[in-house]
């Protein structure tokens, strides 16, 4: 009876037996070893997930390995070899704050190992010495950086000396609650929620400290470091650039941050309108237009420590905050608030390409702060809040710009990328 089946005649189609290749025996001590350790170091830094899997591969073929990657914004997936005989490994990866002072120290490792001046093995031991590293400031300095970063929006949203000094105060109290909560993981899954809560709430009591004022803006500005802008961009970014399961999975991130924080922005005003009698908001005595000026200053310095950028870098970022700042402004003028966005990125985009191409340094450092004072946060932040307050017409029209102007800087980004390509590393 037949049972369906051919079977093969024997010797015919003899099965060789599996032997990896020799660069595969002893990864943890060779290529393959420095450049997953240098995958890791790189997305706890920040790297995005198609800068992160291009420079992997540019790596790993200048070490003469056959490779294919795929980051996600919590693991990597490496595959070395040939399609028929790959060794595949999966990094689990905590999702890290940017640390520009790591990804410009992380740049050099990898032009010595691929320009022959250090050993795979030297480079692996460098990039675990970097991950252990502290970062460049004491924790105090952050918390500070908090309170300045928060003032310095507070003037740019067009608040008064009350909204300032409030915003700051509040800003140090965000700062104080993260530095709190970094010790403990449970913690810090409700730091943005709690954060959000406690800043609102002493917003409404500081009224009756100080009378009636602005308090929206002081508590946007008091939380304004917590808002995904970045992170919106960036998700955009891989978007555009197809890598769409990073992009998707950072763009939820995104938008849990910031429902997170209009909850708890909804619930403090919830809970202090059971108790006290808030008074409504009124509009703040703007400020000299000087101080916008000295108000970019500030927030850039702020961004170096927020970011964690190498001292020596504070002057590059200060330009960058400057150049994509009045761009964005003066396009925004002419043009309208999305074109000025394309502006201003597409000027910091060439910028940061530029300052690559002449000192052989990451792109990101002046890229990163310079693109963070011009992205949508605290619109993103005021649609999600005209939802909640059941404004559904002005939260969806709110919505759809932070979304056009997302797209606006993503354009401007890429456009300057392709007009003046970044710094290569060099060939072996």
């Amino acid at each position: 009876m037949s049972t369906g089946q051919f079977p093969l005649p024997t010797g015919q189609y003899p099965v060789p037996e599996y032997a990896p290749p020799p660069e595969l025996t002893a990864p943890a001590t060779g290529a393959i070893g420095f450049v997953l350790r240098l995958g890791k170091a790189l997305h706890q830094s920040g790297y995005p997930a198609h800068q992160l899997e291009r420079a992997l591969a540019l790596v790993a073929r200048r070490l003469g390995l056959e490779a294919q990657f795929f980051s996600t914004p919590t693991s990597i997936f490496a595959a070395f070899g040939t399609a028929d005989r790959q060794q595949t490994t999966m990094t689990r990866v905590e999702p890290g704050e940017v640390n520009l002072a790591r990804l410009s120290r992380l740049d050099g490792v990898m032009r010595d190992v691929v320009g022959g001046r250090a050993s795979a093995m030297q480079g692996s031991a460098r990039v675990e010495h970097l991950l252990a590293e502290r970062g460049p400031y004491p924790a105090w300095l952050g918390v500070l950086a908090f309170g300045l970063a928060s003032a310095a929006v507070a003037v740019l949203l067009g608040g008064g000396l009350t909204e300032v000094g409030i915003a700051a105060l509040l800003g140090l109290v965000t700062g104080g609650i993260g530095l709190a909560t970094a010790p403990y993981r449970t913690a810090q899954a409700i730091f943005e929620p709690l954060a959000a809560f406690t800043v609102a709430s002493l917003a409404a009591v500081a009224e009756f400290a100080v009378g009636p004022y602005a308090t929206g803006i002081a508590t946007l500005a008091g939380l304004v470091v917590l808002l995904p802008g970045l992170m919106l961009t960036v998700a955009m970014t891989e978007l555009a650039t197809q890598n769409l399961a990073s992009g998707t999975a950072r763009l939820s991130g995104a938008m849990i941050t910031f429902l997170s924080l209009a909850f708890g922005v909804a619930l403090a005003t919830k809970v202090t309108g059971l108790w006290l009698d808030v008074a409504p908001a009124i509009d703040p005595a703007g400020l000299p237009a000087w101080t916008a000026h000295l108000a970019v200053a500030v927030a850039a310095l702020s961004f170096c420590v927020l970011l964690k950028a190498e001292p020596r870098d504070a002057g590059w970022i200060l330009l960058a905050c400057a150049l994509s700042y009045y761009s964005a402004r003066a396009g925004r003028e002419q043009l309208g608030p999305e074109l000025g966005a394309f502006l201003g990125a597409f000027v910091i985009g060439v910028s940061s390409d530029l300052f690559s191409r002449a000192f052989r340094r990451p792109s990101a450092i002046p890229q990163v702060p310079g693109v963070l004072i011009i992205v949508p946060g605290s619109v993103g932040y005021r649609g999600l809040m005209s939802l909640l307050e059941s404004q559904t017409v002005a939260g969806i029209d709110t919505a759809f710009q932070v979304a056009v102007i997302g797209v606006s800087i993503v354009a401007g980004l890429l456009v300057g990328n392709v007009l003046v390509p970044g710094e290569r590393l060099p060939e072996t």
